[in-house]
């Protein structure tokens, strides 16, 4: 099998089980006169494996003519806020710690290389999750990441 027809695979893969976000806004950075706008867009997205947990991550989307082909790289600025929503079972694999630093959103933010992924880890003295966003790049990673934590309490409904 070639290294594209992998690549596209794992692709394939990662989304089917990567949550899927939810545009919630966006705003302007900078005017382009030829294609769109550079932006900050908001995207909501749900942890896939922990019921009544919801993540916020803001991410820069570069605009003008390549990044409205889909050929722009976007820039490794990201921010992210989680919070739970209703009550929080977790899976025995999460609460043992069999799926620490679980991938649980992944976005393209270039054509081929670059990606801004989320991943879940469980704090257990804490009783906590903890979700990590970083970009990423094939050839040389990026240490920008942010930080979002949620502390797993009883939910009164």
């Amino acid at each position: 099998m070639s290294i594209k027809a992998r690549l596209l695979v794992t692709m394939v893969i990662f989304s089917a089980i990567t949550a899927r976000a939810e545009v919630v806004g966006s705003v302007d950075t900078v005017f382009k006169m030829f294609g769109p706008d550079h932006k900050i867009i908001v995207e909501a997205f749900d942890d896939p494996e922990v019921k009544n947990v919801t993540c916020y991550i803001s991410r820069a989307k570069t605009g003008g003519i390549k990044g409205g082909l889909g050929l722009a790289e976007d820039t490794s600025d990201a921010a992210i806020s989680c919070q739970q929503v209703g009550p929080i079972t977790l899976s025995d694999a999460i609460a043992k710690g069999k799926a620490e630093g679980e991938v649980v959103f992944r976005k393209r933010t270039s054509l081929i290389f670059k990606s801004l992924q989320v991943v879940r880890f469980y704090d257990q003295k804490r009783n906590a999750l903890v979700y990590l966003s970083y970009s990423d790049k094939v050839v040389e990673g990026s240490p920008k990441n942010a930080l979002s934590a949620v502390p797993i309490i009883p939910w009164k409904e």
